[in-house]
Order: structure tokens, then C-alpha cells, then sequence
């Protein structure tokens, strides 16, 4: 095992992951407005007083801030939260209303609140997509290796030289398929379609949850069947076989995420290992002790986790102007200023409310507090 490295280490890591992927998200907000014909008064790289900056020739203020926290691109016209028009906006002549956020045609502004996640996802693609073009993909086949005594799969009798043929009824062709199922799902009921010397039956199991330490001491929950697979081997792929796996390993990872939050509020995983700013410090200095491939891989996570909180329906979040835009295609006409702005309250009351549970169990988790 080894041991953690120094706190400066977790900081230096936290500014290089989250600093990046927050104004990378910011610019994909601000290339689709720019699209969209919205002007942008001011795009800061970083938060609070400014140290340099200027204009260009679109009016638009490029600024370095003093903390380097992320970003944020601020719209003409765009003074509040729910993005309602003020009786300033109104007051501007029409030229320069034309050329604000809330001028925008619905589906514009949709895409443009969207312009961020996606940023994210594609941030996240293409670091996997580099790494499969550097390293190629690995391919083994769901051949069973190897069984682990008194595991689910030993109980269940599964053996060596058997051939894993189904999931659930779904084909399996690659052995990490039957992996990426059962680690992310612990105490679900799994239906292996297994074939032996010719013969094909279906065995019925539980994927048992079991605990893991990495090494650097940090606990996870994951499924484990107990069987390992034979060796593999690594295969050169080209540009495009190399992004179309990034975007099927950043859906995976995806559906994992999704998967996990639905544990959680069913109560099959603790609220125990939801993550924050604290946790994300310590991981990102423990990924940077060991290299910028372990680095690069962890900023993938993250830009993916950033994309699917944003997208979450909850106002004051991405997800939340999205689900406002839903409701107004459907109705066709927005919900109330009032009614926006009560909900742009409760969903920043929400937020800052998990933020604080989430850093106090950050905080419970470090030794140094006795986790």
C-alpha cells in the first residue's frame, strides 16, 4: 500500500482536473451562443478579482481571475439564475436584444444550455479515444481462466474452460463485458448463458458485494463473481475504431453512474460514498503521484461525472433550464417568472445542501478525522 501523498499534491491536482474541465464547459456554452448569434459580455477563466484581461473585436471581456476554480461565460442580458427577462432587458434597444440569451429561439437556448455536458462527454471521449489509439484495445475472449474457491461462481459451478455465451440473454463476445456488468451492480441476479464441451445451459446467481481497498488505501463497494479470464491480447486500432470505443467505454461509464445513483436511492449503497470537492482533491493527488496516464484516465472520470451531474433536472443546474425548456415545448408557453425563480431558489438550496453533507462526509472519510 502506498501512502498518501502530501496535501500541496492534492491541491496542485484539484486546480489541474477541475480548473480545466469547468472553463472547457464554460466554452462549449460559449461556442454554441456564438453560433446562435448570443453575444458573450464576459468569459473568466477562474473566479473573483480580475488579473488580466481584454476585449475583442466581438465586445467580449477574456479574463483571468484570481481564484482558479473553473470559469463561467456570462451572456448579454443574462442577469439572473432562470434566465428571465428583467425590465432592463426590455429597456434595450432591439439590435442589441437581438443579440442576448433570452432573444433566442427555445431550441436554440436549449442547445446552448446543453453546449456544456456535451463539452464534458467530448473532453471525455477524446482522452479514451487517445488512449485506445496510443495502446489499442485489449481483447479477450469470455473464456473463464480461472475460478476462485467459495466464490459466487465456484457455489454457482462454474469452472475453468468454460465459455460465457450470455448475460441476461444479451450476447457476450469480450470478457470485460461480463466485468463492467457485475462490478457496478452488486446483489443483482445475473443469468449466465455458459457453453462446456458443446453443451449450453444457463446458471442463476447473485453478484455478491465485497469490499476493496486500492493502493492507496481507499474502500469501494463492488460486485465479484470470482472467475478470471484467460489472457489477451492488445490490438492496434485506427482514428475511428479508436473514438467509437471512447464513446462506448464513456457510455459505460456513464450507465455505471447512472446505476449507482439508483443504488443509492433504493438504499443498496450507502450515502457514505458519494464524493465532493474534498475527495476529488485526495483522488486527484493520488492519480497525479502515479503519472499522467493514471492522471489523464482520472480527469476522463470526472469530465464524465461533471457531464452528468450538469444534466441532472435539477434547477439551477443545466438539467434544470433543460427541464423548464421541455415544459415550455410541451405547454407552449414558459412557466411563470414567480414559479422559475421559487424553483431556481429550492433547486440552489438543494445543491448547497448536498455540497455541505458531501464535504462533511469527505471530511469523516480522511484518517485525520478518524475515517
Amino acid at each position: 500500500m502506498l501512502d498518501s501523498p502530501p496535501v500541496w499534491m492534492w491541491v496542485i491536482g484539484f486546480l489541474l482536473v477541475l480548473g480545466p474541465l469547468v472553463t472547457l464547459h464554460e466554452f462549449g456554452h460559449y461556442l454554441v451562443a456564438r453560433l446562435c448569434g448570443v453575444k458573450s459580455e464576459v468569459f473568466s477563466v477562474g473566479f473573483g478579482r480580475e488579473i488580466f484581461g481584454r476585449t475583442d473585436r466581438h465586445g467580449t471581456r477574456w479574463r483571468l481571475s484570481a481564484l482558479p476554480l473553473g470559469g463561467y461565460v456570462q451572456f448579454a442580458g443574462d442577469m439572473n439564475p432562470a434566465s428571465q427577462p428583467s425590465p432592463e432587458w426590455l429597456a434595450l434597444p432591439d439590435e442589441e436584444r437581438k443579440a442576448t440569451f433570452q432573444a433566442q429561439p427555445l431550441w436554440q437556448r436549449a442547445l446552448i444550455v446543453l453546449a456544456g455536458p456535451v463539452m464534458n462527454f467530448l473532453v471525455a471521449i477524446a482522452i479514451l479515444a487517445a488512449f485506445n489509439l496510443a495502446y489499442g484495445k485489449l481483447v479477450v475472449p469470455p473464456v473463464v481462466g480461472g475460478v476462485e474457491a467459495a466464490s459466487a461462481a465456484d457455489r454457482a459451478g462454474i469452472r475453468p474452460g468454460d465459455r460465457i455465451v450470455s448475460m441476461d440473454g444479451v450476447p457476450v463476445t469480450q470478457f470485460q463485458q461480463l466485468s463492467e456488468r457485475t462490478i457496478a451492480a452488486p446483489g443483482d441476479t445475473l443469468a449466465l448463458g455458459v457453453e462446456r464441451d458443446g453443451r449450453k445451459f444457463t446458471l442463476d446467481l447473485t453478484i455478491p458485494s465485497i469490499s476493496q481497498r486500492d493502493r492507496f488505501g481507499n474502500e469501494f463497494r463492488i460486485g465479484k463473481l470470482g472467475m478470471f479470464s484467460t489472457s489477451g491480447e492488445l490490438v492496434a486500432v485506427g482514428p475511428v475504431e479508436a473514438v467509437s470505443l471512447g464513446v462506448q467505454q464513456t457510455a459505460g461509464i456513464t450507465v455505471m453512474m447512472v446505476k449507482g445513483i439508483g443504488q443509492i436511492i433504493t438504499g443498496r449503497r450507502s450515502v457514505t460514498e458519494l464524493g465532493g470537492p474534498v475527495k476529488i482533491a485526495k483522488f486527484s493527488g493520488e492519480q497525479l503521484s502515479l503519472g499522467w496516464q493514471a492522471f489523464a484516465s482520472f480527469v476522463a472520470l470526472v469530465s464524465i461525472n461533471l457531464a452528468f451531474i450538469n444534466l441532472l433536472p435539477i434547477p439551477g443546474l443545466d438539467g434544470g433550464h433543460l427541464a423548464f425548456y421541455a415544459a415550455e415545448a410541451v405547454r407552449r408557453r414558459p412557466a411563470s417568472p414567480r414559479s422559475q425563480e421559487w424553483a431556481f431558489r429550492t433547486g440552489m438550496a438543494l445543491v448547497l445542501a448536498l455540497m455541505l453533507f458531501v464535504t462533511i462526509n469527505d471530511l469523516a472519510s480522511l484518517s485525520t478525522f478518524g475515517g
